[in-house]
């Protein structure tokens, strides 16, 4: 049978272009495919993040909301090559990609890999892109206040997306949700934006160093897929 493959767009240029291309994969994969389940959490978060652009929440909104741009049009640039072969797929995005229909794995489990790899791989890059655009640095003013605002939306996304697994008031003692939720109980968003951020850091200031900055990159690329591959165990 052949998968459901997601129309390639142009890369977005505004929040509202990402929303709508987060809507049209939604609206294409099947509710229970590996990217669909990071999707739908994606698009919720994206629009948060707009309204609260809109109602003045961030100091910077010029700045988040190219971040937020420049950030879905690299997960959309991974979701572009599932109309090609495996070997393709970005390096920190392959484990979600090559397991979206794989049996035995839960949509938290799939959710939060897709969180990996965007956040710890894609936001550095788009953080220095970004940056880079907009003739600023990821050190100068507002800049990081604005990026643990966001830190807010995103950790309420993530809790929702554990209880949609395992609400709070139930008592696990089914041998198979517990096994998950020890799977997902090592990996935490906040966390992650914080070590992105660093990583953010990092690959600015060696920015014009073209050698130590691919390595950087390379060796991020393979430890957010190790990470991933952890996420998504059978069990």
């Amino acid at each position: 049978m052949d998968l459901v493959v997601p129309a390639p767009a142009p890369p977005a240029t505004t929040i509202d272009e990402v929303i709508a291309r987060l809507q049209a994969i939604d609206d294409c994969l099947p509710e229970g495919d590996g990217v669909a389940c990071f999707n739908r959490m994606y698009l919720g978060v994206t629009q948060d993040v707009d309204q609260r652009v809109k109602a003045g929440f961030f100091v910077n909104p010029s700045f988040v909301s190219r971040l937020d741009v420049v950030f879905a049009n690299l997960y959309f640039e991974a979701v572009d090559t599932l109309s090609g072969t495996p070997d393709a797929y970005p390096a920190a995005w392959q484990p979600l990609l090559a397991a979206r229909t794989a049996n035995g794995l839960e949509p938290v489990q799939f959710a939060l890999a897709g969180m990996n790899a965007h956040i710890n791989h894609d936001l550095p890059l788009a953080v220095v892109e970004t940056c880079t655009e907009l003739n600023t640095e990821p050190r100068s003013g507002s800049l990081h206040e604005d990026y643990q605002r966001v830190n807010e939306l995103l950790a309420a996304a993530e809790q929702s997306v554990r209880q949609s697994f395992e609400p709070p008031d139930v008592v696990v003692v089914d041998q198979h949700v517990a096994a998950v939720a020890n799977i997902i109980d090592n990996w935490s968003i906040c966390a992650a934006r914080d070590v992105a951020w660093d990583n953010a850091l990092a690959l600015w200031d060696v920015r014009g160093l073209r050698i130590a900055s691919q390595l950087l990159t390379g060796a991020l690329a393979r430890t957010v897929a190790m990470a991933s591959r952890g996420l998504l165990v059978a069990v």
